[in-house]
């Protein structure tokens, strides 16, 4: 009996660490699964989570989003159907390139010539939506009127996305749709990249919010991060 309960407590004990082990795991990323360099990535990226600030903090290396091929840091969660994804954004420090990038990215797979749409800041202020129509096709884009938005959005209804960009209190400014034919689950979440392979660059991303439905039909699910006390 004694040798019974030791071995009830020894697995219960087991079970507690593993799930705190996994609810720390998952605060550290917040609402997202993972993180990971795609592409070429010399300098390697890294991100966190500051569950005090809501606030992620993502670095990045990586010759461009752009093109056929795409190198950056990513972090990302697989979700699918309509969804809307929302930050406040901007980058720390002054910067190598002026086209170092900090996105809301959706895409079909973590292949670095995966298909794609993103709302794109870049470090100069441009903004804009970039996507790339199928795996391996040149990417394009959409460039807003918005210079230097504090806050920038995606939204995806189907295979048509379009973003939005504008300051925090004001109205925000759409451009698109463009199509992009994606299959179920793609993968949504913060994206850097350095433009320039030999340096890393670093983006905060604050406020970020994942809805999913339609926003004009009042069913949208906010995903929210879970709390830590853990900082970064």
């Amino acid at each position: 009996m004694r040798r019974a309960a030791a071995t009830g407590l020894v697995c219960a004990a087991i079970a507690v660490a593993m799930s705190t082990a996994g609810t720390s795991f998952a605060a550290r990323l917040g609402i997202f699964q993972q993180h990971k360099d795609i592409g070429v990535t010399p300098k390697k990226g890294k991100a966190k989570y500051n569950a005090k600030k809501d606030e992620y903090v993502v670095t990045g290396g990586g010759a461009n989003i752009w093109a056929k091929t795409d190198a950056f840091q990513y972090v990302y969660k697989q979700i699918s159907g309509d969804v809307t994804l929302t930050a406040d954004v901007h980058f720390l420090g002054q910067g190598v390139e002026a086209h170092r990038k900090a996105t809301l990215m959706i895409r079909q797979s973590l292949d670095p010539d995966s298909a794609y749409a993103d709302v794109a800041l870049h470090g100069a202020g441009l903004t804009s939506l970039q996507y790339r129509p199928a795996a391996s096709e040149e990417t394009q884009e959409i460039q807003s009127t918005v210079n230097a938005p504090e806050e920038i959005r995606i939204e995806r209804h189907g295979n048509q996305f379009t973003i939005q960009a504008g300051s925090k209190s004001g109205e925000l400014t759409a451009s698109g749709p463009v199509t992009v034919n994606l299959q179920d689950p793609v993968y949504i979440g913060l994206a850097v990249c350095s433009h320039n392979a030999g340096v890393l660059e670093t983006a905060v991303f604050a406020n970020v919010k994942l809805e999913q439905g339609q926003p004009t039909a009042g069913r949208l699910r906010v995903l929210r991060a879970p709390f830590s006390a853990e900082g970064m």
